[in-house]
């Protein structure tokens, strides 16, 4: 394979091969089921340190892979090859002027809450405040507020990356390649860093409403005629999810089959508490707690997993949710249905049916909603489940969203992956990849395969 040693200086970025002291360790991510295991791993502090990289594996003939978090790790390299591990990359730069950030690769959501917090700003991030920002906002990036906001990658204004020829590149609206980029991962390179729109939030009104087994339909059903009466600064999801009955899941929720209605809602205490009353009628809740919060507290609306686990997942953009959208799904994955796996509802509509402003490909923007289905490796579901989801929710899916595509047999998945786009989206993302990377050397993703 060459002497990496040579591609790099040993002042600004380290190396692991295949079984090296530490290996181990930079590898590791989020995801749990299963690891990049390549020959080379370098772990890069600055931009030029993925150039050289980058550099090296083209000479060598060597595919790439990229991690920072390891959330949405995607095709696993496994044998050769080399992976860039950015996680070192955490430089923050907020300009309150302009309400925006320049992030580096390895930047985290929940730091640059909290940056972006000092000077009364926000990100259009998601859930998770371990989620590595720039493979996000790669992905499309429907956030918190995203009816509101729209897609996070919508809100680019800057990207920095390194080209499969081992250049350095910048890239702004305007430019096909700068869309192209936008809502296709590590397709076309490795993103060192990303300039992005901050929003005026400092506070939401937010949290779950979360109803015991009996009232999971009814809960189900008032969510979804709920939602069309709902202004656009107010975004929702619901959840039906199995809790296993041990000591680590709080005792009213032990070992039940609950739905859990996350609320997200850009306005004041009052408004929210009006707006949420409808479902409150549903009845009795294991859990309520939803309150005015900092926005540096808005991670707890929707408690995501704060360790590393192992899961895959599916996911189905809806044209629209009926009543027998809801049948099928209950018959599929409800309280004792066949199925056993996380269900996650999200409305869309507002900014996000609207195009692009920047160009960006993320496509199928008339979708309604986006149901996401999570299957666990760790006994509690299968991956085998999502199948039988994903055939359930047929009749009405019109397309996937790239950003809820986990596990290494979904992100591998051609034609899932084919189904984020619009059949002419795919075809321009194609004959871009053959130009810019006609031998795919970044393919260790939700793959577009150079025409």
């Amino acid at each position: 394979m060459g002497n990496a040693k040579q591609f790099i200086d040993s002042k600004a970025g380290v190396i692991f091969r295949l079984g090296e002291a530490g290996y181990d360790e930079e590898i590791a991510g989020f995801q749990t089921a299963y690891t990049h295991r390549p020959a080379v791993v370098v772990a890069a502090r600055h931009a030029e340190d993925v150039r050289a990289a980058v550099e090296y594996a083209a000479r060598q003939g060597l595919p790439v892979a990229v991690q920072a978090t390891g959330h949405g790790l995607s095709v696993p390299a496994d044998g050769g090859g080399v992976l860039i591990s950015t996680r070192r990359m955490t430089d923050i730069r907020i300009d309150p002027e302009t309400r925006t950030a320049r992030v580096a690769a390895g930047v985290q959501a929940g730091d640059l809450i909290r940056a972006a917090a000092e000077h009364g700003l926000a990100p259009l991030n998601g859930s998770s405040p371990s989620v590595g920002v720039v493979g996000y906002t790669l992905g499309g990036g429907i956030g918190l507020l995203a009816r509101e906001f729209g897609y996070a990658a919508d809100h680019v204004r800057r990207i920095e990356l390194v080209t499969a020829d081992g250049r350095m590149r910048t890239l702004t609206p305007g430019d096909e390649f700068f869309g192209a980029v936008l809502g296709t991962g590590s397709n076309f390179g490795v993103v060192t860093a990303l300039e992005l729109d901050l929003v005026p939030v400092t506070t939401v009104y937010g949290g779950q409403l979360m109803f015991d087994t009996p009232l999971v339909e009814p809960a189900l059903r008032a969510w979804r005629e709920w939602t069309a009466t709902m202004p656009d600064q107010l975004t929702s999801t619901i959840a039906m999810l199995a809790f296993p009955d041990i000591p680590q899941v709080p005792e009213p929720m032990r070992g039940r089959f609950v739905a859990s209605i996350r609320v997200a809602f850009n306005g004041s205490r009052e408004e929210g508490e009006r707006l949420v009353a409808p479902l409150r009628a549903v009845g009795d809740r294991l859990k309520d707690d939803l309150r005015e919060m900092p926005y540096t507290e808005s991670h707890t609306i929707h408690s995501d997993p704060d360790h590393p686990h192992g899961y895959a997942a599916t996911n189905a953009m809806l044209g629209e949710l009926t009543p027998d959208t809801l049948s099928a799904l209950l018959s599929v994955a409800g309280p004792g249905g066949p199925v056993q796996a996380v269900l996650d509802i999200r409305h869309l509509g507002g900014e996000l049916g609207k195009p692009s402003p920047n160009g960006s490909a993320v496509d199928h923007r008339e979708a309604a909603y986006v149901v996401r289905a999570i299957a666990m490796s760790d006994g509690i579901a299968s991956p085998e489940s999502l199948t039988k989801i994903r055939t359930a929710l047929g009749p009405w899916t019109i397309g996937h969203s790239l950003n809820f595509l986990y596990g290494a047999a979904a992100a591998a998945d051609e034609v899932q992956t084919r189904a984020g786009y619009a059949p002419d989206t795919y075809a321009r993302l194609a004959e871009l990849k053959r130009e810019y990377d006609p031998h795919n050397m970044f393919r260790f993703n939700r793959n577009i395969r150079p025409i």
